[in-house]
């Protein structure tokens, strides 16, 4: 059985069993924290019965999840998480720090994040016998969902804006989803999906509205601590984590899943989390740079298509993830955006545009010495960069075309191009 014993606000604290609600908290709206029973788990397990496991995805957390074990079966579903973390030591060089690592989400089925929350919900779905389940996307969420549905037979109606990256529509239309393009924004397709969810009894996945996105999303959190931190000396295991932030829901399931090993006692120091966010769609960072939790909404245009949000849904959280672990939030152009994209793919990393943002956000820190030398880092890739052909041919120069002969290619080799 899981070790899920209720919710508990964000915001006003108030606690709620697991059957008195199910999005977020009547009272205040805000966001719901899932309670664990930590004492429990605590008396349960030691360190070594998590990190003994074999299962290499994020169902060797079982213990520390709020659902119980999915269906039996080897699908995509069952392969989510357990992404590898990369050490570059030529942008290490470049940047003038000792220690980088890139934990590389495009390594997931459908290739971003959000497979985890994705693997989550569906397991919760098929365990509370839901017909349909529903998201709005602007593409990344969507192509999660429906691929981890598709895997157990789950139908799912995906709502996702005209403007999304035909890629990822792609993979919603092959998964076999309903989709359904809208003439509008992702906040706007987010409004239809609750309303849509609401009427016709469909269960509603969308980020920073259902509380269980978050505890899929901590699951990289628990990577992190057994792939980098248990590895540290133990007398010196600090760690300074770069996040992209949209609408703020991986930082702050990343935090709730430190939060959570912090209260096992299995994590001495909490990692410094620093949020980072495209210059065009950057509710978060200006609540931050405010000194408020209170978001007030954007009119945001970035290339960075998965983290272009007017109102970040999980903005609240995503202020305490910085200012609770001494972090802070940074914003970074979309030129710096591109750029990154180039640099990370000379290092083997293809990343879509919101996966480089945090990248940009380490440059943009090593330039203003917001960092020091010595300060181990880690970056997450949030999502592989054929989700974006696009944006990924706009941070690199055209190949040449030249004609099928030896003084044609001698001509551009030593051009230089």
């Amino acid at each position: 059985m899981s070790a899920f014993v209720g919710f508990r606000c964000s915001v006003c604290k108030t606690e709620y069993s697991p059957t008195q609600v199910r999005y977020t908290c009547p009272t205040d709206g805000g966001n719901l924290d899932v309670v664990l029973d930590i004492g429990g788990i605590r008396k349960k397990y030691e360190i070594e019965d998590i990190t003994s496991r074999t299962d290499p995805s994020l169902w060797r957390y079982l213990p520390l999840l709020p659902v119980d074990a999915p269906e039996a079966g080897e699908t995509p579903l069952h392969l989510a998480g357990w992404t590898p973390i990369y050490s570059p030591q030529r942008l290490a060089e470049k940047l003038g720090i000792q220690s980088l690592w890139v934990k590389d989400e495009g390594r997931n089925p459908t290739a971003s994040f959000k497979d985890r929350a994705s693997a989550l919900v569906v397991t919760l779905a098929r365990q509370m016998n839901m017909e349909v389940v529903t998201t709005a996307s602007t593409g990344n969420a969507g192509a999660a969902l429906a691929g981890m549905a598709a895997a157990v037979g789950q139908k799912t109606v995906i709502f996702a804006p005209r403007s999304a990256p035909p890629a990822k529509v792609a993979q919603l239309l092959v998964y076999g989803s309903q989709v359904i393009l809208v003439d509008g924004n992702y906040d706007q397709a987010f409004d239809l999906c609750v309303r849509a969810a609401d009427e016709f009894g469909w269960y509603c996945r969308n980020t920073g509205y259902n509380p269980f996105t978050a505890e899929g999303k901590k699951t990289a959190a628990f990577e992190i601590w057994e792939q980098i931190i248990l590895r540290m000396p133990k007398e010196n295991r600090s760690l300074t984590v770069f996040v992209s932030v949209g609408d703020g829901n991986i930082i702050s399931g990343i935090h709730k899943g430190f939060k959570d090993l912090h209260a096992l006692g299995w994590l001495e120091q909490m990692p410094r989390i620093i949020g980072v966010q495209a210059a065009g769609s950057a509710a978060v960072a200006n609540a931050f740079n405010a000194g408020t939790d209170k978001i007030t909404p954007v009119n945001a245009k970035t290339v960075a298509d998965s983290i272009s949000v007017d109102l970040p849904r999980d903005g609240s959280r995503a202020v305490h993830a910085a200012t609770e672990t001494g972090g802070t939030y940074l914003t970074v152009t979309d030129e710096e955006i591109l750029k990154a994209i180039g640099e990370l793919g000379q290092s083997g990393i293809f990343a879509e545009p919101a996966g480089a943002t945090a990248y940009a956000g380490l440059v943009k820190a090593c330039r203003e010495n917001l960092i020091q030398s010595d300060e181990p880092i880690l970056v997450m890739n949030t999502g592989n960069g054929l989700k974006d052909i696009h944006a990924a041919m706009q941070a690199v120069p055209p190949a040449p075309i030249i004609e099928p002969d030896m003084k044609s290619l001698r001509k551009i080799l030593n051009s230089g191009r």
